[in-house]
């Protein structure tokens, strides 16, 4: 479990850092333009708030950093499976996107309007 923690850590620490690197305005439109052509959609629902299957998150009005590091996690899973998230449909979807289109997109998704809610 330590492993695990140190293997996240140090995953977390250069993925800020990386991030940090590539530190512009994300394009909105951009990542609306890379939503439809990746046809995301289709499993997350209009406005990323009515996925097909409740195993889907709703994504619309989500915080950026967290669609970016998930979106990221699917990319490097293959090759640190300690810290990568493991859907294969997911994988194929981001595999050929760039880190600055990752932000783009999450930039786009957290713009839309949310049905996420705090509990009170």
């Amino acid at each position: 479990m330590k492993k695990r923690l140190t293997a996240i850590a140090v995953f977390s620490a250069l993925q800020l850092a990386q991030l940090a690197q590539l530190a512009y305005a994300a394009d909105i439109s951009n990542g609306r333009t890379l939503v439809e052509r990746n046809n995301c959609a289709a499993c997350h629902g209009a406005n990323f708030n009515q996925p097909i299957s409740p195993d889907y998150p709703k994504l619309g009005g989500q915080h950026a950093d967290y669609l970016y590091f998930s979106m990221r996690a699917y990319q490097i899973a293959d090759s640190n499976p300690l810290v990568g998230r493991n859907h294969p449909i997911m994988q194929v979807q981001v595999q050929n996107l760039s880190q600055s289109d990752l932000l783009d997109i999450a930039a786009y998704i957290e713009s839309l309007p949310g049905d996420l809610t705090q509990k009170r």
